[in-house]
């Protein structure tokens, strides 16, 4: 009384490759997505501002991440600089915290 044919039984329990690899397909995909629309430009941008930050110099107006604006009046090393706030008004400040350099200065 067997009614199911060896072959037939033997075919149904074992799982082929192209079904785990049509599973996993769309993990890849979403990966590649996200790299393309969130990571390369997250980047990108982080390159760009490593690039203004290093090219800071004397004369420069600058913000700041707190929302300050000043004059770069003196640059101290490569992590700091001397940024004047209002007038005889001087604070040293990390090269990292410059949001933006809105207009460019003398050359050094």
């Amino acid at each position: 009384m067997n009614f199911i044919t060896p072959a037939f039984a033997q075919a149904a329990g074992t799982p082929g490759q192209t079904d785990m690899l049509m599973q996993l397909a769309p993990f890849g995909i979403i990966l590649v997505i996200m790299y393309f629309l969130i990571l390369r430009p997250q980047q990108k941008r982080a390159k760009a501002h490593a690039e203004m930050i290093k090219a800071v110099r004397r004369g420069d107006t600058v913000v700041t991440s707190g929302g300050f604006i000043g004059r770069v009046t003196k640059v101290i090393d490569d992590h700091e600089i001397e940024v004047e706030l209002a007038p005889e008004t001087r604070v040293r400040l990390l090269r990292a915290m410059i949001a933006e350099v809105r207009t460019k200065g003398e050359p050094a």
